[in-house]
This record gives structure tokens, C-alpha cells and sequence, in this order.
């Protein structure tokens, strides 16, 4: 590595690296390391405070490697040269395969770059790496920006509505990275160097756009895709927080995607709100009966899962729908999960990058057959099953399954609205080539399928029944049907539609 700088200010600071020296239970930070916390201990403090608070400040690599069984956590099979001994600190993260980040700049003598990546993460945790590659989640920003019809979707959200007889104002920018790729990722790309002054003398740092972001699918400066932080925030990187809803909340609380809303008012985000106080989050293996009671997101969807003398009930995954048959989040409907986690491939009979026909049948040749939604659903059962009976588990799934075809079926009859209104034209969309997103009958569909069929489906299959019939579910799906059916009337009768 290159030689340590040290200005004349920080005279005092380089005596400061023991007074960050690790507690004796904690593994050494490497020299490299050491530099960079005689420094960040006083300019950023907190960040210094949860790296020491973390596994990775307490493990070395080669003591992790040395964990038998279901309890180790690091899915590498050698630990990366010259680094065994050592903490996995500042360094060993932020100045990893400096030559393929595109934000890789000099810094005191090393070569550091800001954002750290899936890729980066690989070095000790492979696996994992490979399976989030080839999840949903990893490819979100490409899956939204690549699709015509979805842009047209988050246009429609994002863009400042013209007055009459006027242009709208395509949204800018940052509002996007405000809005639906907060959570899908940005594109993060490196615009210049910039100087800056800093309690150390003026330094260059890369300015970044489509900075700060933490989506699951954001693409990376080295080219990657996806990030590990919106479940293990940085610099603590904790499996227990990952383990816990309020974490799937950044992204999952809305009406669109409402998975926390429901869970809380389901008997297990009961019992979790309740007992979970008093579980374990942090054990490795997760032993169901002893470390938890009742399942959080992470336990149906990623987790290993053990019983009682080590039996696996399910195996640990970062696909997150390796466990999932269906796709509750259409649009429009729900359906089999696609085959591949690039959506961008898809297209239906229409031409459209659907997952469905707008008639609801799937997009065939893209989506999981019988064999791979029945191991699915198999997998999904097994966690249900290590507190369920079978009869209360099928029954379970039976009403899940009735759902889903209630919600199409209600999402079909509302699209056969809309679209007989574009034949009439009654409103311009996709039959006449425009956004089918931007006029107000057209948002009375969008809120049938975005909002109504997803809350009833995601209360169906989480025990959330009050939710998926009062809150924003099955009362609204019907209602707002009628809703279109009258607004239609009174466009053919020439009539201004109640408001």
C-alpha cells in the first residue's frame, strides 16, 4: 500500500491511533486501517463508532473462516491475501480493486473510492453476492428505466401536470432520485474531481451524481448493480437489523407495495411487536422455538432457519423470491414470478413489456412454470410448517390463491373499462400511442391495481384480513370499479364527472 500523509495539523491526531485501538475482544485493525481511524475518528466520529460496534471490527477473516457448520457467515472459501490477521476495516473495504471503480481517487497516499459495492463485498461473501445478482431487487433500476411502459408510469408521477393549453414539465432529475429511485436505485456516476476544505487542508473528492443513494438496484460506479446497505447499513452492517421488518419498511410500507402495514397488523407483527423484545436476532444459525417465536420478513424470504437439533427448515438466500411463487406487485396483475430478474426481456403478444396481456393471461415463455412454482411454494410452506400444521398451512394458501384470482379478475373487469373508454375516445393512452398514466379516469385504473388488488393480496398472504378489506383493499377494489363505470357515463353522455 502507499505510505501514510500526514499533514502538520494532524500532529496531534497521529497519536490519536491508540486511543482508537481496539477493545481486547475485538480483532486488529490492519496499519492501513489504523491510518484512516487516526483521522475519521475526528472527522467522522459516528461512523468510527458503529464500524467498532460491528462483526466485522471483532472477526478477523481467518477466525471467521474457522466457524464449522450452519453458524459461519462467510461464504468465501480463503480470505483475501493479506488480510486474514486483520479486522475488516476502512481500508480493506474502500480500497479494494481500486481499478474498477470509476470513483476511485487519491487520498493521503492510498487509492480510495466512495461507494463500496455488491463486488466488493464478494471478496468474503461470494454467495450472497451471486445470489442478490440474480435477484429482482439488483436489477430494479434497470427494470423501471428499461421499460417504456413503467417510465411512462413514473413520468406521469414526477412530471408538474401542464395548465390548459400548456406544456408540462418533464420531472426532473432530482425529483427522481426523490421518488421511485430512492428506492430502485439511481445511476451513480462520477462528474469531477472538486477541491475541498477540510480540517486537514484542501483535498480533491469525486463529486457523484445520483448521490447519496442506497436503492437495491443501483448501479455503481465500478458497474455493478444493486447494494447490500438498504438491508446491512453501513458501517455496522448488521444481520439483526436486516432480520427486522422495520428494515423492509424503507421500501415496503406504501399503499403500492404495503407489506409493513400489513405485517404489523398481522398476528405475527403482533406477537413480534409484542415478544420480539426478547428474541435473538443475531444468532447464526436462527433457531426457531429459541431465538424467535413468530416470523419476521427476513424469516420467509432470506433466512436460514433451523430447528431443534439442527434440521434446516430452510436454507438462506439473497434471491429474494426463491420462496415465493407468486408476484403479488403486478403490474398489473399477479402472476408466476418472471424466469429471469431482468424484466426488460419481457413482452406479451401485444408487443408490451408486460409481464400479462392487459386480459390478464401471462406473458408466456418468461414466467416460472408448474414444476418451479410448486418447489417454491414447497419451500415457502416448510417455513410455515415449523409452527403450522398442515391442514392450517394449506388452508393458508388455498385463501392466497383465491385471492389472487378475485384481484385479477376485479383488475380485469376495471382494465376492460379503461379500455373501451380509449376505443370510444373517451381518453387517449396506449390504444392511440400516449401515456396511458396521465389522465384522472386513467388514475382511478392505476389505483385498482397499484394500490386496491396489491393491499388485498399482500393482506391475503400475510394474515393482514382488516387491512385487505377496510384499510385499502377489498371495499375500495369494488368501489372504485363503480367509480369507473360512472365517470365512463358520464364522459358518453357529454356530462362533466363528479369530481
Amino acid at each position: 500500500m502507499a505510505q501514510p500523509w500526514f499533514p502538520a495539523a494532524l500532529g496531534a491526531l497521529a497519536v490519536a491511533v491508540a486511543q482508537v485501538a481496539p477493545p481486547s475482544e475485538a480483532a486488529t485493525p490492519s496499519p492501513d486501517t489504523e491510518v484512516c481511524l487516526a483521522c475519521h475518528l475526528e472527522v467522522t466520529p459516528g461512523i468510527v463508532a458503529d464500524w467498532r460496534g460491528s462483526r466485522h471490527a471483532r472477526v478477523s477473516p481467518r477466525e471467521a473462516l474457522a466457524v464449522p457448520g450452519p453458524a459461519r457467515r462467510f461464504s468465501a472459501a480463503t480470505a483475501l491475501p493479506g488480510g486474514e490477521e486483520y479486522a475488516v476495516g476502512c481500508a480493506e473495504c474502500h480500497t479494494l480493486r481500486p481499478e474498477a471503480h470509476g470513483d476511485t481517487f487519491e487520498h493521503n497516499g492510498f487509492r480510495v473510492h466512495v461507494v463500496v459495492s455488491p463486488d466488493d463485498c464478494a471478496g468474503c461473501h461470494p454467495v450472497e453476492r451471486a445470489e442478490y445478482a440474480n435477484n429482482l431487487m439488483a436489477n430494479a433500476y434497470d427494470n423501471l428505466q428499461g421499460n417504456p411502459v413503467y417510465r411512462q408510469l413514473a413520468h406521469a408521477i414526477n412530471a408538474v401536470p401542464a395548465p390548459v393549453g400548456g406544456a408540462s414539465l418533464p420531472p426532473s432529475e432530482l425529483d427522481e432520485a426523490d421518488s421511485c429511485l430512492a428506492c430502485h436505485g439511481t445511476r451513480v456516476e462520477v462528474a469531477r474531481l472538486a477541491p475541498r476544505a477540510t480540517a486537514m487542508g484542501e483535498m480533491d473528492f469525486p463529486v457523484l451524481v445520483g448521490w447519496p443513494n442506497q436503492g437495491v438496484g443501483r448501479i455503481n460506479p465500478d458497474g455493478s448493480r444493486g447494494a447490500c446497505t438498504p438491508c446491512h447499513p453501513r458501517h455496522g452492517f448488521s444481520i439483526a437489523m436486516a432480520r427486522k421488518p422495520e428494515t423492509c419498511a424503507q421500501c415496503h410500507k406504501g399503499p403500492d407495495v404495503p407489506a409493513y402495514p400489513v405485517y404489523q397488523v398481522s398476528k405475527h407483527g403482533n406477537l413480534y411487536g409484542a415478544l420480539g423484545g426478547g428474541w435473538d436476532f443475531d444468532a447464526v444459525p436462527w433457531m426457531v422455538g429459541r431465538d424467535f417465536t413468530a416470523p419476521t420478513c427476513a424469516t420467509c424470504h432470506v433466512s436460514q432457519v433451523v430447528a431443534e437439533g439442527g434440521r434446516v427448515v430452510a436454507a438462506r438466500t439473497h434471491r429474494m423470491n426463491d420462496r415465493s411463487e407468486w408476484r403479488l406487485f403486478g403490474p398489473l396483475y399477479a402472476h408466476p414470478h418472471p424466469v429471469s430478474a431482468d424484466t426488460t426481456i419481457i413482452r406479451n403478444r401485444a408487443g408490451l413489456p408486460l409481464p400479462t396481456e392487459l386480459t390478464g393471461e401471462p406473458a408466456e415463455g418468461f414466467l416460472i412454470g408448474p414444476d418451479e412454482r410448486r418447489a417454491r411454494r414447497e419451500r415457502m410452506q416448510g417455513v410455515c410448517l415449523a409452527c403450522h400444521s398442515r391442514q392450517w398451512t394449506e388452508g393458508h394458501f388455498a385463501r392466497l390463491d383465491r385471492a389472487v384470482e378475485t384481484t385479477n379478475q376485479l383488475t380485469l373487469a376495471a382494465t376492460q373499462v379503461l379500455m373501451a373508454a380509449w376505443q370510444e375516445g373517451l381518453a387517449r393512452g396506449i390504444a392511440q400511442g400516449e401515456n396511458p398514466f396521465d389522465e384522472a379516469l386513467e388514475r382511478k385504473w392505476v389505483n385498482q391495481w397499484l394500490f386496491y388488488a396489491n393491499s388485498t393480496r399482500f393482506a391475503s398472504a400475510m394474515g393482514g384480513a382488516d387491512y385487505g378489506v377496510f384499510a385499502n383493499g377489498r371495499y375500495y377494489l369494488t368501489a372504485n370499479l363503480q367509480e369507473l363505470l360512472d365517470y365512463v357515463g358520464f364522459l358518453r353522455a357529454g356530462r362533466p364527472p363528479p369530481q
